[in-house]
């Protein structure tokens, strides 16, 4: 009866212990849920974060809460109607080899999986852009890469993009895209971390200054589709051809649904 008495006491004992390790877990997990709430808005401007998963949440929390540099660009116009734009958006390969093949800057790009993509600006830097969430007005991208320069020989970090879009009509009364970015930028390398109050007026620089190219080089390359269709089609054509999908998609865009030059008859003049 002693014995049995026992294993009652040691069973209720261990029932309550496990009682209270499942009560400390659940208030850790809220905790550490509590912890990964995401700003909705950034530089004055919301954007839908309802929707992340808790595992993103708290990644590009990492990111924000620690942040290097906070940088914001834009409005800034560009010269493309809304499908296009929309597309090359969303097909970064594509738009990097139009812009290198009309030699408007050295950008490539590959696909890495669903929404991730590997790039490379041509300027020193590169690294993996993973989209995390789309919508017709927004997008929110996180980028782990490195920058290689004179001045910054080897940084490596992290990045949280938030992509804000509108239709608008240029001054000719055409079709455009308005865009606001907000970046936040982490410096992985823990020497040059301790040096952040000291690099980040020049890190700030070099990401204000790459992403307004950004929307730069996007802007003359709408402006050679709708000045030079022509060209962007023989660009897009000359071999070694762009995928089938992608030329069919141009024509259908640019409005040409017909023949464009024979590959290797020459450039058209610009």
């Amino acid at each position: 009866m002693r014995v049995f008495d026992g294993l009652i006491r040691r069973t209720a004992s261990r029932l309550v212990e496990a009682m209270v390790m499942l009560a400390m877990t659940a208030c850790f997990s809220e905790a550490a849920a509590e912890g990964c709430l995401l700003a909705r808005e950034h530089a004055g401007i919301t954007f839908s974060v309802g929707h992340l998963t808790d595992d993103w949440t708290c990644r590009l929390n990492a990111v924000i809460d620690h942040y290097t540099t906070a940088t914001r660009v834009g409005p800034l116009k560009t010269a493309m109607d809304q499908v296009m734009y929309l597309h090359l958006l969303d097909h970064p390969p594509l738009a990097a080899a139009l812009i290198n093949r009309l030699d408007l800057a050295d950008y490539k790009a590959e696909t890495r999986g669903a929404g991730r993509w590997w790039g490379n600006d041509g300027e020193g830097s590169e690294g993996i852009v993973q989209l995390v969430h789309r919508d017709p007005a927004t997008r929110i991208y996180y980028l782990e890469g490195r920058h290689r320069s004179r001045l910054l020989p080897n940084v490596t970090g992290k990045a949280v993009v938030f992509l804000r879009m509108s239709a608008v009509k240029d001054n000719n009364g055409l079709e455009a895209m308005e865009s606001t970015m907000v970046a936040y930028t982490m410096i992985d390398n823990r020497i040059l971390s301790g040096l952040a109050s000291l690099l980040r007026p020049l890190i700030g620089a070099t990401v204000t200054r790459k992403l307004a190219k950004g929307v730069e080089v996007v802007n003359r390359l709408g402006l050679e589709m709708r000045q030079h269709p022509e060209r962007v089609l023989f660009e897009a054509t000359d071999p070694p051809s762009l995928p089938d999908e992608d030329v069919a998609f141009l024509k259908q865009a640019l409005g040409r649904g017909g023949a464009v030059p024979a590959a290797g008859s020459g450039r058209p003049t610009p």
